[in-house]
């Protein structure tokens, strides 16, 4: 886990995947810094490598992570994605094992531990409660606990999935942050989501497939900020 940064809950993460690239992802960007500011909530977003750098500098408030990195070192390795490229590019951190890029748990062992030694924050995805549990123990700093079948759905974790899921990793490690995601659409799967104990939540489709993605996602983000200070106030 790597230990130079802190993402402080609640917070949320959007995931581009391939949607948006170039003038469109920054467009995008530049309305997440200012959901950020105005509801105090931080935002991830995590890009394709291309758009990293210029995310990187034309933002300030939004973190900026890889959507892939592959653990090897300097050296050989054409066609990887180096960690230490991701580093220098402006990257903050890397979202590893999601659904459409896996990696073998020996893979995303070492993966972690580099991220950790070129100082990337490690956000890595869980299709179950016993991969959960597995993961855990490698300590990332982020799983992302979302299930393989319901992501792009618009149907979300139940809310017994979402306690489970999050106890189980805390037991193994409370330091670790839990993002519960999968099917998230509007502002009420945001909510109902936080007041079941998740860290943080996001989405891919319910911001990309929006006709207006900059308001879905102000709508989002303003709903973490309310579900979060609404299960404090109890």
């Amino acid at each position: 886990m790597y230990k130079g940064m802190t993402v402080k809950p609640p917070f949320f993460e959007i995931g581009p995947k391939a949607y948006m690239y170039g003038e469109r992802v920054l467009k995008l960007a530049k309305a997440a810094d200012e959901a950020s500011k105005k509801h105090d909530v931080r935002i991830i977003l995590t890009v394709q490598p291309s758009d990293i750098y210029r995310l990187a500098k034309e933002t300030k408030r939004v973190l900026i992570f890889a959507q892939h990195m592959d653990p090897i070192p300097v050296g050989k390795g054409n066609g990887s994605i180096l960690p230490e490229a991701l580093k220098e590019a402006g990257a903050v951190g890397v979202i590893l094992n999601h659904a459409e890029r896996p990696m073998t748990l020996a893979d995303l062992a070492r993966a972690i531990k580099r991220a950790d030694e070129v100082g990337l924050l490690s956000m890595v995805c869980a299709d179950s409660i016993r991969e959960a549990e597995a993961i855990a123990h490698l300590a990332p700093n982020i799983i992302v606990a979302e299930p393989t079948e319901l992501i792009g759905t618009g149907q979300t974790s139940d809310e017994e999935y979402v306690i489970a899921t999050t106890s189980a990793i805390k037991r193994v490690n409370p330091e670790i942050q839990v993002l519960q995601a999968a099917g998230i659409k509007d502002g009420r799967d945001v909510y109902r989501t936080i007041r079941a104990g998740a860290d943080a939540t996001g989405t891919t489709s319910g911001i990309m497939k929006a006709e207006d993605p900059e308001a879905i996602l102000h709508e989002m983000v303003a709903a973490v900020r309310k579900a979060w200070d609404d299960l404090n106030r109890q």
